[in-house]
């Protein structure tokens, strides 16, 4: 599907290209977006002048002076360093407009691509509930992923699952020697029924009894061996105890729209022997070393120093680590996709780099993207399990949920049923959540406050999804089709405004999937809802006595209203039709 403002932008990308040929001088072009006053497309030339020996100013002026009007290019003009142009902005109008109704819920979305993508997030321990430190990684791989369907790519997601670690040795000893009046339920598992509340009791008590008796700590360590040796029987006891503390997990993925396509197991690289191979491969590097029986790798010539630079990859036991088996899952992914994407805590650059020169080292087609994120924390403070302040996100979800039926009571309390509150509840609190934590950039820290997130009338989740409603509701009150409507009568600059942020729509999905920058699209969906009010303010759109102009004014509601629903599913929020 070729969009409107896709040619206008490939169109003045050509004609830039042969005018700087002509001139002698090379560069990237990219294109932005200026203030709306100054036009629909800028070319900034200041990387020009050490090139040129002129200033910014001269050579836009001399590039104007080249250039000519055709196609899509309505105006050109240079302004304060910039090449800016405008676009025949009525041609853009019907097609665009055309294309969304006739697309409907794929406008927007690019070509297929043949390439496949697998993108790699949450991978937390099976042992106990999802606390909201780490509530980001989910949140952006399950956005990315989305994201990456919209722009074509054949995209897989996937939780690698440490079936086989510490951890879960610890729980399984723990449901092994521990009854329930060593472990009584707790307040959590009380409130939210759940078992991964219910084991994690089961953890933190074993964890503490390991900490005071060795003879434990030999038990749980001859768990941990014979798991990374393979033996089946201590993997599958493993299972057992862990898989109803990841039903819990999944279920509060399922709770804030996060879905996953595969669970992928660490055992399956003991298993079918794949972690062995690494650890052959890499004994014959020239920097691998051994010590004491144990082999590593030396990274001092990849720049890593200090204690990090001796990176271990098989024990003198004969045990393979944790990272090694990573490096085998790496190598499986690579043989399964074209790309791979890694969500990864801002704490785990370390190990990332170490597995990336280990990916180098064995030969690897390609090496993962990894997408690091800053943790969230609460106004209160950082939370930490060793200071006893961890908040769950089953904790965030509840209470997104709670204060967004408190602002729907306050607004709507008299008209709708206690369900009914509870139900758009749902849908504004696990909306929130998302948006407020995709909205940043992923490097950024994230300190989540209520009242941004719940934000009806700011840059948050409540005010775009009244927008939607908003839509919704004049639809309602006008059904019918208008299969024939003049887009050439929409002239208000409210009007055009808008229409120019839906053409943008596609761009953005391009730019937020191929630079994995995800907040873009929150970004974009707040420019649109906000230009979808100002439009509702500034033009009448039932009240309009002109037939022809309101049918006009109709399609571009229901425009407005496909866009912002494809764009709120693209980051996992639900769109409603009722606030």
């Amino acid at each position: 599907m070729e969009y409107p403002l896709y040619q206008a932008k490939k169109e003045i990308i050509k004609i830039l290209s042969s005018t700087l040929v002509k001139l002698g001088l090379t560069c990237e072009i990219k294109l932005e977006k200026p203030p709306e006053e100054m036009g629909d497309f800028a070319f900034p030339c200041f990387s020009l002048a050490s090139q040129a020996k002129k200033s910014p100013v001269s050579i836009a002026e001399e590039i104007v002076s080249h250039l000519s009007l055709s196609g899509w290019i309505k105006n050109i003009e240079s302004k304060s360093g910039y090449v800016n142009f405008i676009i025949d902005r009525k041609k853009l109008s019907v097609q665009t407009l055309n294309l969304v109704i006739q697309n409907k819920d794929s406008y927007g979305f690019l070509e297929k691509k043949k390439t496949r993508v697998i993108v790699e997030h949450t991978s937390a321990n099976p042992n106990g509930p999802l606390h909201v430190g780490r509530a980001r990684n989910p949140i952006i791989g399950d956005t990315i992923a989305r994201l990456l369907k919209a722009a074509g790519y054949q995209v897989k997601s996937q939780f690698y699952l440490d079936d086989m670690g510490k951890q879960v040795a610890i729980l399984t000893w723990g449901l092994e020697n521990l009854t329930k009046k060593d472990v009584p339920d707790s307040d959590y598992y009380k409130l939210y029924k759940k078992e991964d509340h219910r084991l994690v009791g089961y953890y933190q008590i074993a964890n503490a009894r390991m900490n005071e008796d060795k003879n434990i700590e030999e038990e749980i360590q001859s768990l941990i061996r014979k798991s990374e040796l393979g033996d089946i029987p201590t993997l599958k006891k493993m299972e057992q105890a862990y898989l109803p503390a990841l039903d819990g997990i999944k279920e509060s993925l399922n709770r804030i729209n996060v879905e996953i396509d595969e669970f992928i197991p660490e055992s399956m690289f003991v298993k079918n022997k794949s972690a062995d191979d690494v650890v052959n491969k890499l004994k014959q590097s020239k920097i691998s070393g051994e010590e004491d029986g144990a082999y590593y790798l030396d990274l001092e010539s990849f720049g890593v120093k200090g204690r990090s630079t001796k990176f271990f990859f098989k024990r003198k036991d004969g045990t393979t680590l944790y990272a090694t088996r990573d490096i085998a899952y790496h190598m499986w992914k690579v043989k399964n996709a074209d790309m791979l994407v890694n969500i990864l805590g801002e704490d785990h650059k370390l190990e990332s780099r170490q597995v990336e020169i280990a990916l180098q080292i064995m030969g690897a087609e390609h090496l993962p993207k990894v997408i690091f994120y800053s943790f969230v924390s609460l106004p209160e403070g950082k939370m930490s399990t060793r200071r006893g302040r961890v908040v769950y996100l089953d904790d965030l979800i509840k209470e997104c949920i709670d204060r967004a039926a408190k602002e729907v009571k306050k607004r709507r309390g008299r008209e709708l049923s206690e369900e009914k509150i509870r139900n758009i509840a749902e849908t504004v609190g696990i909306g929130a959540l998302r948006y407020n934590i995709i909205k940043v950039q992923p490097e950024k820290d994230i300190v989540f406050k209520w009242e941004e997130a719940l934000n009806f009338e700011g840059n948050a989740a409540p005010f775009i999804q009244y927008s939607h409603a908003r839509a919704c509701s004049i639809l309602s009150k006008n059904p019918g089709k208008f299969e024939k409507f003049d887009a050439s009568l929409l002239n208000h600059p409210s009007e055009i405004n808008l229409i120019m942020n839906i053409a943008q729509f596609p761009i953005v999905v391009e730019d937020a999937s191929e630079g994995f920058k995800p907040h873009l699209m929150s970004l974009y969906l707040f420019d649109l809802a906000s230009s979808f009010n100002e439009f509702y303010r500034d033009c009448p759109v039932l009240q309009e006595e002109n037939q022809k102009l309101r049918n006009a004014r109709i399609v571009l509601v229901d425009a407005a209203r496909v866009v912002i629903k494809t764009g709120l599913n693209l980051l996992g929020i639900v769109a409603p039709e009722e606030m």
